[in-house]
């Protein structure tokens, strides 16, 4: 650990030699995540981490759901699993329901995990294929079926057999969420300093930021900016100028209604996506409460129209009034210029069909620590640091993009999405999956295999062929094999606990 004594003098940026100082301008979840990972796994010479946020200045919270990789990030940082369940009000989550997507009423589920071991060294959904079982796809994967029936345990065993062959991740209340990370980062030594921020100070000749300062005079200097600022992005754009790449044209969502409201009954674990006439609306249960959210395009539905189809789905009395969140899809074409980087929504935006806003945070400051700088500010590591965050952007666009291509609905904007030119890595990726069966992987980061085999099979769309290594299995002995997976799943399955009961167990209270 290290103190926070850092230079709150007013003093120059460095130019040269090592990163003693670091100032987080924004809390919430990507200030918070920041300063805890800074705070424990910086160089040595580092020897203080500031975070300065406005207390009249709230979070986003567009959505409170996460992707498996925050368990990583939790374990990599120190975090108690149970403590984070407790006092974030937290469930656990087996993927994401879609329904209404395809048209027809139906609906598909993505799972966080595999449909069994290779089959003659290939992925088993070919053989899936050549069985004629594609519609089935989910009879094959172990948290698929565990959401149908609303029972949960986490993987156990060695790693490669069935009963471990999946993952899980969280909701949870992302201020409650904060909060905690907020208290663990504290304890680890990050400074917490309140107030707002009302000036940048860029000194003209090094393009360097020197200092910030507050709206009561403080000045606060440090060596590297980190910026958290939301969309506001005060360091990045609005003191650097750097420019925003504009994604509205593929995915033109860019309002969403959000209230709390109600629950009752069992809590189911995993988050759910319905489509609506203009967009998508979110259902996400946390111990104490269901999150809302109608994510919708305003070019083809006005607000009120969007509130009245949020507030039609609600199963329980709304705990506030609803607020409408603006934005755009897209990042920042530098998210690292000078001595400042940007993490969470100051880099970028993408809507939160896949729950990805606080995987592409995890991913920001994981890229930063492998790429800390040593001396000075080397223009090759922030080159290469946009080169990472501008793929990982890239790749959950294309895969949110996948869900809106290959829907079968009829209203306007739906018929727009499955219209319009999409991205050529996306073209190619669907173009050998409807041609030979293989899902190529751009970003293996980020959505693996399975996930796209998810949503390619769950809306619908079955490959002309398959592998021809497939053949090389007799088809009976395939069937056999395939069946005793399911049964297999099936027993697991029936071994679980229900999701509440499990919550409550593991968080130590009535859930």
């Amino acid at each position: 650990m290290f103190s926070a004594h850092g230079r709150h003098d007013g003093a120059p940026a460095m130019t040269q030699g090592s990163i003693k100082s670091i100032v987080i301008v924004g809390g919430g979840a990507a200030g918070w995540m920041t300063a805890l990972a800074l705070s424990r796994m910086a160089p040595p010479a580092l020897r203080s981490v500031v975070l300065v946020e406005s207390p009249e200045i709230g979070t986003i919270g567009v959505g409170e759901a996460t992707l498996p990789t925050i368990r990583s990030f939790n374990a990599w940082a120190g975090l108690d699993e149970a403590a984070i369940v407790r006092d974030s009000h937290a469930t656990f989550k087996l993927g994401i329901e879609f329904r209404g997507w395809r048209g027809d009423g139906g609906a598909f589920f993505h799972g966080f995990g595999d449909y069994g071991p290779d089959i003659a060294g290939l992925a088993p959904y070919h053989q899936i294929v050549r069985l004629g079982l594609a519609g089935s796809l989910g009879d094959f994967s172990l948290p698929t079926v565990a959401a149908r029936v609303g029972r949960f345990a986490p993987p156990a065993g060695r790693e490669g057999t069935l009963a471990a062959s999946y993952s899980y991740a969280y909701h949870f209340d992302a201020g409650l969420y904060a909060a905690h990370l907020r208290e663990v980062a504290i304890a680890a030594g990050t400074l917490h300093v309140q107030g707002r921020v009302d000036h940048v100070a860029v000194n003209g000749e090094s393009g360097l930021i020197e200092n910030v300062r507050l709206d009561d005079g403080r000045t606060i200097a440090g060596d590297l900016f980190i910026d958290c600022s939301g969309f506001r992005a005060l360091l990045i754009g609005g003191a650097l100028g750097a420019a925003f790449e504009d994604w509205s044209h593929w995915l033109p969502t860019d309002r969403a209604w959000v209230v709390p409201c109600a629950g009752g009954g069992e809590i189911t674990p995993f988050t759910r996506a319905t489509a609506t006439t203009a967009g998508w609306r979110w259902r996400i249960p946390l111990q104490h409460r269901i999150g809302n959210g109608q994510v919708y395009a305003s070019g083809f539905q006005d607000d009120e129209a969007a509130l009245s189809n949020l507030l039609a789905g609600l199963e329980g009395a709304p705990f506030a009034e609803p607020r409408l969140l603006r934005f755009r899809a897209g990042h920042r074409r530098r998210f690292w210029s000078g001595n400042c980087v940007a993490i969470g929504l100051s880099g970028g935006f993408l809507e939160p069909l896949e729950s990805t806003s606080i995987h592409l945070i995890e991913r920001g400051i994981g890229f930063l620590i492998e790429r800390f700088p040593s001396t000075g500010f080397d223009p090759a590591l922030a080159r290469d640091y946009d080169r990472l965050m501008t793929q990982a952007f890239a790749s959950i666009r294309d895969f949110i993009i996948l869900h809106y291509r290959l829907n079968r609905r009829t209203e306007p904007f739906w018929r727009m999405m499955r219209d319009q030119p999409i991205p050529d890595a996306l073209a190619h990726q669907i173009e050998l999956f409807v041609e030979t069966g293989e899902i190529a992987i751009n970003d293996p980061r980020s959505f693996a295999a399975p996930s796209w085999a998810a949503i390619l099979f769950g809306m619908g769309l079955v490959p002309r062929h398959y592998h021809p290594l497939a053949d090389r299995e007799p088809r009976e002995a395939v069937a056999a094999h395939l069946g005793r997976g399911c049964r297999m799943i099936a027993d697991l399955v029936a071994a679980m606990p229900s999701h509440r009961r499990f919550v409550s167990r593991f968080a130590g209270e009535g859930a």
